[in-house]
């Protein structure tokens, strides 16, 4: 099956957006553990579970730029 490649610009912003999101990925789950509000624990908690999925798929798009 043919798959495209990113091209660098968009490997380089697609980083970038990797990035962002591993950095948010950790602030939420780091901030479960000093929140005490339990609607926030819980919106966090989401965040967390649907950001790991997200990320995996996005690392999976990523190693087919053109840098590899």
């Amino acid at each position: 099956m043919f798959e495209k490649k990113l091209a660098l610009h968009e490997t380089l912003e697609f980083h970038e957006v990797i990035n962002f999101k591993t950095v948010c990925l950790l602030k939420s789950k780091m901030m479960q553990g000093i929140v005490f509000d339990q609607d926030l624990k819980a919106l966090l908690e989401k965040d967390v579970k649907q950001s790991i999925p997200a990320l995996t798929a996005m690392i999976k798009l990523y190693s087919n730029s053109e840098l590899k």
